[in-house]
C-alpha cells in the first residue's frame, strides 16, 4: 500500500446534522475530494432493494466499499454518510459524528418531508447517540469525535479545526 499524502476523513451523524453542509464546505477549503454516499450510491444505482416503510432505497454497502476503495487507498476523502461501520477502519484517519439539539434536528428533517415513524427515529437516534456509539464501536476512539452542529458559528468553528488539524496532518506526515 503506498504513503498516503492527504488524510481520510468521515463525517457522519443523523441525517439532518450538517455533514453535506460541512463537506462541500471542507473541500473547498482543503482541496480534499468530498464524497457523498447517497450521490454516489444514486449515480451508480449501487442499491439492493427499496425500504417501503422508510420509503428509500436499501445501500449495496458492498458494491459502495468497492466502488471506493481505489480513492481512499489514494487518500485525501472527505466521506459523508449516516452510517459509519459499513466501511474498513484502516480508511479514516479520523472520524467526526456531528450533533444536533434534537428539536433543531426534528425541525431540519420536518422541513426534508420526513414524517411519521422515519422521522421519530432520526430523532431517536440522535437522542441515544446512535451514531456515535457505532463510530466507536467500529473506529479506533482516539480518532472518533463529536462536534456539535446547531448554529452557522458552530459550523464556522468545525470548519477551521478541522481545516487545521489536516494542515497538521499533512505537515506530519509528508
Amino acid at each position: 500500500m503506498k504513503m498516503r499524502k492527504r488524510p481520510n476523513i468521515l463525517l457522519t451523524g443523523t441525517p439532518g446534522v450538517g455533514k453535506t453542509t460541512l463537506g462541500k464546505e471542507l473541500a473547498q477549503r482543503t482541496e480534499l475530494t468530498y464524497v457523498n454516499i447517497g450521490e454516489l450510491a444514486q449515480e451508480g444505482q449501487l442499491y439492493e432493494g427499496y425500504d417501503e416503510e422508510y420509503q428509500c432505497p436499501i445501500l449495496d454497502e458492498d458494491r459502495v466499499v468497492d466502488e471506493l476503495e481505489e480513492k481512499m487507498t489514494e487518500g485525501g476523502v472527505i466521506v459523508d454518510y449516516h452510517s459509519c461501520d459499513l466501511f474498513p477502519e484502516r480508511w479514516f484517519h479520523i472520524v467526526f459524528v456531528l450533533r444536533t439539539n434534537n428539536t433543531q434536528l426534528y425541525n431540519r428533517l420536518e422541513a426534508r418531508g420526513y414524517t411519521g415513524k422515519k422521522l421519530q427515529d432520526n430523532v431517536q437516534c440522535e437522542i441515544f447517540q446512535t451514531i456515535y456509539e457505532e463510530a466507536m464501536e467500529a473506529y479506533s476512539q482516539e480518532i472518533v469525535h463529536q462536534l456539535p452542529s446547531n448554529t452557522p458559528e458552530d459550523l464556522e468553528r468545525n470548519l477551521e479545526q478541522i481545516v487545521q488539524w489536516s494542515e497538521q496532518w499533512m505537515k506530519d506526515h509528508n
